[in-house]
């Protein structure tokens, strides 16, 4: 039984938990952060000086009063994270990727189902403006019928930084990859096939960096495509539509508000001043479009909500397993230099 709110605990004190977990749950009404696990007290202390700071995962699900534990630990163990707080009958959030495999991605949802406890990941890029004026204008018909889609994440960072991210088995694709790929599924649904050209481009990189993968659908094609070597990589979205086309450059100033310590709210949270712009075919007019207000706090508020019985889960494992099939049809691809068909594999 839930006392006094929603008592939260962190697994991670990176940049995750440090600028996408922590700060979030301090601003959702009804949660409250409890505990974290980290072997560096003193950085939580820094930002939370009066945050109780356990050694491990064993210690944190044994602390009372956690009823929602969020998965911010090194990829490869988000799997064996999540299971373990399911087991001790907690929720379970989940950064991504959902799971370093298919099969172990299955596994979690299965114990989750079992279990009868929520889980769910943090697909916090549908919250983005951009893509919430896409939706928007996609709502409103004023591209007409989607036939290209190019979803950019370029960065310029020419030197590997040594970080385990930089590490990580699949590289960029299992990096960046989920969220370019859960907004594309969010739009379109489940593809026909992927083809994914996955490369390491900088030297000393210790894993691919560069990834270029195409989505196809029966009458559509899209582009999902990151890169560490763009010095001009302001391009976020390109959309072609049967009516108009519509380009977005910039990217949503939330992740950076946060990683220079602004906590979230205020009358400018979410606010991108870089309009996109709408080309109509039949003219040529060219009109700027303003941006939706991004907000990652209505994630969280729709998690209070369905903790409590009071909403849907915001990422059902369904929609995670789903992800988690295309970037696994992207690795077979990449390994194959071949297009890998997807089945239904979940009703």
């Amino acid at each position: 039984m839930m006392q006094q709110g929603i008592g939260v605990g962190l697994i991670g004190y990176g940049l995750a938990g440090r600028a996408f977990h922590a700060p979030y749950v301090g601003a959702t009404p009804g949660m409250e952060l409890r505990a974290v696990v980290t072997r560096d007290p003193a950085k939580v202390h820094t930002d939370l000086p009066d945050m109780r700071v356990v050694p491990d995962v064993a210690a944190l699900l044994a602390e009372p009063g956690i009823d929602l534990v969020v998965v911010a630990s090194p990829d490869p163990l988000h799997a064996e994270h999540a299971l373990a707080a399911l087991g001790a009958d907690k929720d379970v959030l989940i950064d991504k990727p959902f799971a370093t495999s298919l099969a172990d991605a299955r596994r979690v949802a299965a114990a989750g189902e079992a279990a009868g406890k929520l889980v769910t990941v943090f697909q916090n890029r549908r919250w983005d403006a951009d893509f919430r004026t896409l939706r928007r204008l996609i709502a409103e018909g004023a591209l007409g019928e989607i036939v290209q889609f190019e979803s950019h994440f370029d960065r310029w960072r020419p030197i590997p930084t040594g970080l385990w991210k930089e590490a990580r088995e699949g590289g960029a694709w299992l990096d960046l990859g989920p969220h370019l790929v859960d907004q594309a599924l969010v739009l379109f649904g489940r593809p026909e096939g992927v083809s994914l050209d996955l490369a390491t481009m900088r030297e000393g990189a210790p894993s691919p960096d560069y990834f270029h993968a195409t989505l196809r659908y029966p009458k559509r094609r899209v582009v999902l495509h990151a890169t560490k070597l763009a010095a001009q990589h302001s391009l976020r979205f390109a959309v072609h539509g049967t009516r108009a086309s519509w380009i977005k450059q910039g990217s949503d100033p939330q992740e950076a508000a946060t990683i220079t310590g602004h906590a979230p709210g205020g009358e400018n949270w979410g606010v991108d001043p870089v309009e996109g712009t709408l080309t109509t075919g039949n003219d040529g007019a060219v009109t700027p479009v303003s941006n939706e207000r991004g907000d990652y706090r209505l994630f969280w508020q729709a998690l209070a909500a369905a903790i409590r019985g009071e909403g849907a889960n915001p990422v059902p494992p369904v929609e995670a397993i789903a992800v988690m099939e295309v970037l696994d049809a992207g690795l077979r691809s990449a390994a194959t230099r071949a297009e890998v068909g997807l089945q239904l594999l979940l009703a």
